[in-house]
């Protein structure tokens, strides 16, 4: 059946509070990355917003939305590791370590000429790579960045204009991550990529616990306004990374009772959903040409470390087509009467476009399943803005990606 969403339940969900990885990523951890994040000078707190009206009309008891649109100016979450990677691996080469300096130490004229010239290599989607070249242009650094085909010239662009060297090759994002780390072992670079396999493992988890910085902000800003755990928290995956990060977190600080956590995907680079759905615990890659206007979640290879993480702390996996992803940014950005407007780019935006068609388009059977009701509270995270504005403005003002069945929603 031709459906917007499929959903598969994960048969090793076991909310193991006390599991290996929790540790990696509770607040005693996050807290001094998130200090050291805050050091640089353009650091600010991204706003959590509450969409009242919209849970209204959605059936539940709220909506919280963390805009990631407002980080660093470069409206995308993706730099909170990119910026702790960088510079930790930075510190390590003055034997420093990271909870010990700032952001100006590691920019400092004596660093740099203790450490030299570094260049730094990665691929991307997108805002992965513009982090990375922000952070290492911000440190004095070289990189270099490779976007995999389908990239649009905007994306590559703006990694430009951080100052990087950056392509478009003709591979899918995974056979250019494998190119990436060909590169770095020829050249003596460093691969900083937030996907990890045997042997490559340091580096990737470092910036899944920069990408972790965000959770931590959450509860801060929810404690401030003594706010009601969340029950079920929406996260966008491609290789899985964020997602892992975010679970792990939520789940060892709210282990009394966890919040389900679902993952997100686009249909055509879903290795998650059916992964899940094979039922076995292995990793069911997706391969090929993985085109979606979900860009920054074309990754058919799970991050093996993520993939391990979620296995246990994932409830259920959705696979979405395009156009969930078009409704959720036309939703954000045009917002009923009371609520903040959100400018979500597509791959921020799937979140919200699944819960929309679960609460008011899908059989209640799928709402059902992974347990929304009118006393859920729900938690997303809008983990980019229009950072390819033309898109953006095909999508909500000229309509590519129309709903099928929206006419009276």
């Amino acid at each position: 059946m031709d459906t917007a969403a499929r959903y598969a339940l994960n048969n090793h969900f076991s909310r193991t509070i006390n599991g290996e990885y929790l540790g990696l990523f509770d607040q005693t951890t996050v807290r001094p990355v998130l200090h050291f994040q805050q050091t640089h000078e353009l650091y600010t707190h991204t706003p959590y917003i509450s969409l009242p009206a919209l849970a209204n009309h959605l059936h539940v008891q709220s909506i919280h939305v963390k805009d990631e649109a407002h980080r660093f100016g470069l409206q995308a979450f993706k730099v909170m590791g990119g910026i702790y990677a960088v510079g930790k691996y930075v510190a390590s080469k003055i034997d420093r370590h990271i909870t010990d300096v700032s952001f100006a130490t590691l920019q400092s004229d004596e660093v740099r000429q203790k450490i030299g010239e570094t260049t730094f290599i990665s691929a991307t989607d997108g805002n992965h790579g513009k982090g990375i070249a922000w952070a290492a242009r911000e440190l004095g650094q070289k990189s270099v960045i490779y976007l995999p085909k389908g990239s649009t010239q905007a994306r590559l662009e703006a990694i430009q204009n951080e100052g990087a060297h950056a392509e478009i090759t003709d591979l899918n994002y995974d056979d250019t991550v494998r190119m990436c780390a060909e590169l770095a072992e020829k050249n003596h670079w460093v691969l900083v990529q937030d996907t990890a396999w045997e042997g490559y493992e340091d580096i990737p988890l470092w910036i899944m616990q920069g990408y972790a910085g965000i959770a931590e902000e959450i509860i801060e800003t929810a404690e401030a306004r003594n706010e009601q755990a969340p029950t079920h928290i929406f996260l966008q995956a491609g290789v899985g990374s964020f997602a892992a990060s975010i679970a792990a977190y939520m789940t060892h600080y709210y282990r009394d009772q966890p919040p389900k956590i679902i993952i997100v995907e686009p249909d055509l680079a879903d290795c998650y959903y059916r992964s899940f759905k094979d039922g076995n615990g292995d990793i069911v890659p997706v391969t090929g040409h993985l085109h979606s206007i979900m860009a920054g979640l074309c990754c058919g290879e799970p991050n093996t470390l993520a993939f391990d993480m979620l296995k246990q702390y994932a409830y259920a996996a959705f696979s979405c087509a395009d156009h969930l992803a078009a409704l959720g940014m036309r939703v954000l950005g045009n917002p009923l009467q009371g609520d903040e407007p959100v400018i979500s780019g597509e791959s921020g935006a799937i979140p919200l476009g699944l819960l929309y068609d679960i609460q008011k388009m899908a059989p209640p059977e799928m709402a059902e399943a992974i347990g929304i009701d009118a006393s859920s509270r729900i938690m997303m995270i809008n983990t980019e803005g229009d950072t390819d504005p033309t898109h953006y403005r095909e999508v909500v003002w000229h309509g590519p990606h129309p709903n099928p069945s929206s006419s009276n929603r």
